[in-house]
């Protein structure tokens, strides 16, 4: 079992599911060769198994050539919520931090082409990197913060999460819609274009402004 950890505060809490979201922001959609996405968000899941921190490792899988970073806004959810109304969805965020949704684009794109699950392409251990949470209580995010991301202090990612097509509400909303979400769990909530390939040795920094940030090494 995996804990989350918090920034400032002591409290035991399993990371519950990983909800990610994905084609949020709309450069980044076209960079991949996909359509913004119309009514509903795309969704899929990842496990607490595949959680590491900032300080650890990723471990390069020897079963693929192309391994890509995804920085992206992290949502906590502190409370039970299930058809979210908008007052409900922003009362059940009670925290923010910054996370790698990391990727491995080569399998990805052999599923996507067959039309099976990315499950394989998302879910290997230490897969999903994590920095401290902030509570909102100590820091309310404004909705205009920037998110950047480096690869051996050359910057490849740099946007700001008002650029997300889905705002939180709007995620917090339909995920509760189709699946209860509950105190522990985490959702990512998309990534900005700028996605790159990472080799062995490669060190990633990642930002979330006025929140966290997160260092990461590529490891054999």
């Amino acid at each position: 079992m995996k804990f989350l950890k918090f920034k400032k505060h002591n409290e035991d809490v399993p990371i519950g599911k990983i909800v990610c979201i994905g084609r949020n922001y709309l450069e980044h959609a076209k960079e991949m060769g996909n359509e913004k996405p119309d009514e509903f968000p795309i969704v899929f899941l990842k496990p607490a198994s595949t959680v590491i921190y900032s300080g650890e490792n990723v471990i390069h899988p020897t079963y693929s050539d192309n391994l890509q970073h995804e920085v992206e806004l992290v949502l906590y959810i502190g409370e039970e919520v299930k058809n979210a109304t908008d007052e409900e969805a922003e009362n059940a965020i009670h925290g923010y931090t910054v996370g790698l949704d990391m990727t491995l684009r080569d399998l990805q794109f052999e599923f996507k082409k067959k039309g099976d699950p990315w499950t394989l392409a998302k879910c290997f251990d230490t897969a999903t990197v994590l920095s401290e949470i902030v509570l909102k209580k100590d820091y309310l995010l404004k909705g205009n913060e920037k998110i950047l991301l480096k690869v051996n202090d050359e910057i490849k990612q740099s946007s700001s999460i008002d650029k997300m097509i889905f705002s939180q509400i709007e995620i917090i909303k339909f995920i509760s819609t189709r699946m209860k979400l509950e105190k522990g769990d985490l959702i990512f909530t998309g990534t900005p274009e700028g996605v790159s390939k990472v080799v062995p040795g490669d060190k990633i920094y990642a930002e979330l402004e006025n929140i966290s940030n997160l260092e990461t090494k590529i490891i054999e």
